[in-house]
């Protein structure tokens, strides 16, 4: 233990919290580094897991002996799991610590040290890294008052950085090289007296992630302690990597999160919650269709190419672009750009699958049909069904130009090479760039190997030795370098944070591979090389079956209702009218799954299903369940059809039996 700490003999200084969720090769790294940096420390390390199904637990507790494991069975979100390791924590300080992280080898200790100093101050956070060197600015924040959150919501913080009065969030106008007290600190890195945050009760369990940081730290500062930031020491933060690997939409929880802070601090003002509400929607959406830009951008083209060709076919058939009736406009363009729509959306463009040739065609043919269709409805608007042929058809041909650019830009972009620098002569180098340079990692180019200290030799394991590490930021400047990966096991994990730091200007992505252990080998080769897991979205998920399948549910249950009340006086009449009841709300549907306790991200409880038709109190618990898996990985309107008529003719069968 260093001598220089307050503690008393046999008193332990730290613990360390822990939450996993599907994290195990940062998990791995982030124990690697804590071990370094616990020495000087009389520290434990507890790692609460939330139900994790990468085999953290069961991978890592044999390595890791020394670290208190409770796995939980459900995940309980970010501040419960906390709470759970705050119960078991004997320190006289917590740190709250996210697992895609990188601890400095003297982090643990100026920061415990900062804290036996500053006994005023109740929690604290050091200075956080991106995986490139650069400053996460979320690392020292203040409170998201209806001004701050207004900047932050509405982009006057970004476009204003350094202005105090619009970037009061993320301080932004603050140097990043001063310690200072702050509102709020991110939640990887919260260091805090146990005894403090033990009478504030831990984290706030109402928040299931994000905003529950931000919701501690204010109630610090009630109980009339300081928060601080302290720049003297870093961690390396992998941000969101728990969340990329959850099913949650982490966009609807971190703004419902801002709501639950703002409704619980500021909740006097219902004009400001009602104003934060529409900002935290349009951001909301804004966000949702950033991830979806693609898809958008497609649509918007698209949409642009159907109303030019609508003009285009005017012009040839009446000699003027606006050649119908005034009356037209702009019902015309509206309906086709609608119908369009509707009917490539169908027919799973845009929502579901790549655009492409074959079904954009497939959904010009639709709208001509539903359109002509309607011409004989609105006889006001059956001007010619050449135009809408000619409009079609000259879709068609601008979709197969448009598809076939963007084609053609995606095949540049996955033919573009990551060029990468190894770190550290060692055999691990020599077997990462042995793998990278594999006839599957074709996305990746090893352009050589730097020392990490002064050398004297040109090539290592036919790589070219471009230097030593005092010169990286040269060396990545004339390699276009945008990948660095560190296998030096003797570096320290101080001096390779302090490298990516003088590194940071350069913008390249930092991997530290000093574990070689295959998961995280695995990890490195699928971020350098760009290669994503193959993912297939259930048939049940798909944006047009769920779409089919809940106007069906309406239909239905708004015609059956009805007719419940009126049979109110009939036996079970009532649970059938809850039932479908929650069939209009969306809580259940008219064929779905038997309830068997397995959570899955869709498919709802039915009235009938696979299982029911089954005579589910015959089946067992593994049958049951794999009818459930049946049903959304076979999904088809036309099996749900089929469920139905099974359902009825065996109840009308069993009716006839026992009459």
């Amino acid at each position: 233990m260093d001598a220089g700490l307050t503690s008393t003999p046999g008193e332990i200084d730290l613990s360390v919290i822990i939450v996993n969720y599907n994290v195990k090769d940062y998990l791995l790294q982030c124990l690697r580094s804590l071990d370094e940096a616990c020495k000087p420390l009389s520290a434990e390390i507890i790692v609460v897991d939330n139900n994790s199904t990468d085999g953290s637990v069961e991978d890592l507790s044999v390595a890791f002996r020394h670290v208190q494991w409770h796995a939980l069975t459900e995940n309980v979100g970010f501040g419960r799991a906390n709470n759970i390791g705050l119960e078991h924590a004997r320190g006289r300080y917590v740190l709250f610590l996210n697992p895609d992280t990188i601890v400095g080898q003297e982090t643990l200790l100026t920061m415990v040290r900062h804290l036996d100093t500053h006994p005023n101050v109740g929690m604290a956070g050091c200075k956080v890294l991106n995986p490139d060197g650069s400053f996460q600015v979320a690392c020292r924040r203040g409170l998201p008052t209806p001004w701050a959150s207004f900047c932050k919501l509405f982009g006057l913080q970004a476009m204003f950085p350094s202005v105090k009065l619009f970037s009061s969030y993320n301080l932004m106008y603050r140097s990043i090289d001063e310690t200072y007290s702050v509102d709020a600190l991110i939640g990887a890195f919260m260091m805090g007296r146990t005894d403090l945050v033990r009478s504030l009760e831990g984290f706030d369990p109402e928040f299931f992630m994000y905003g529950e940081d931000i919701d501690l730290c204010y109630r610090v500062k009630q109980a009339g302690f300081d928060v601080q930031y302290v720049h003297e020491t870093s961690i390396i933060h992998y941000k969101g990597e728990s969340t990329k690997r959850s099913s949650l939409n982490e966009v609807r929880v971190f703004y419902e999160a801002m709501e639950i802070f703002a409704r619980k601090h500021f909740g006097g003002s219902k004009v400001f919650l009602a104003f934060l509400r529409i900002g935290i929607s349009v951001r909301s959406v804004l966000a949702r269709l950033a991830r979806r830009r693609v898809e958008v951008l497609t649509w918007i083209v698209d949409m642009l190419c159907v109303n030019a060709s609508l003009l285009i076919a005017t012009t040839v058939r009446f000699e003027r672009p606006f050649g119908f009736p005034d009356y037209a406009y702009p019902i015309v363009p509206i309906m086709i750009t609608l119908i369009g729509t509707l009917s490539l959306v169908a027919v799973g463009e845009y929502v579901e699958y790549r655009p492409t040739i074959r079904r954009s065609a497939v959904g010009l043919l639709t709208t001509f049909f539903v359109l002509s269709s309607l011409t004989y409805f609105f006889k006001d608007f059956g001007f010619s069904r050449g135009v809408l042929l000619m409009t079609m058809g000259l879709s068609g041909v601008l979709f197969a130009i448009t598809r076939a650019i963007t084609s053609w830009m995606d095949a540049k972009g996955r033919s573009r090479t990551r060029r990468i620098v190894l770190v550290g002569l060692n055999e691990h180098s020599t077997r990462l760039a042995d793998a990278l340079s594999s006839a599957e990692r074709r996305n990746a180019e090893v352009v050589g190997i730097v020392a990490t200290a002064p050398f004297n030799v040109s090539q290592w394991s036919g790589m070219t030795v471009l230097g030593d590490t005092s010169y990286l930021g040269r060396i990545l400047d004339a390699t276009g370098a945008q990948e660095v990966i560190l296998t030096d096991t003797a570096m320290p994990r101080n001096a390779i944070m302090q490298l990516m730091m003088a590194s940071s200007s350069y913008r390249a992505r930092f991997h530290i591979a000093q574990d070689y252990d295959d998961v995280v080998t695995a990890r490195i080769i699928n971020d350098v090389a760009g290669l994503e897991p193959t993912v297939t979205v259930a048939p049940l998920l798909r944006f047009r079956n769920r779409v089919a399948k809940r106007m069906v549910d309406i239909c239905l249950a708004s015609l059956v209702l009805p007719l419940t009340l009126l049979a109110l006086i009939l036996p079970g009449s009532r649970r059938r009218l809850g039932q479908w009841w929650e069939i209009l709300c969306g809580r259940m549907s008219i064929v779905g799954l038997w309830p068997d306790g397995v959570t899955r991200t869709s498919g709802k409880p039915g009235l009938t299903g696979l299982v029911h038709i089954s005579r589910p109190a015959t089946l067992s618990a593994s049958a049951t369940e794999q009818l459930n898996t049946y049903y959304v990985d076979a999904y088809t309107l036309a099996l749900d059809v089929e469920i139905i008529l099974k359902h009825l003719f065996r109840r009308n069968r069993a009716n006839d039996i026992r009459s």
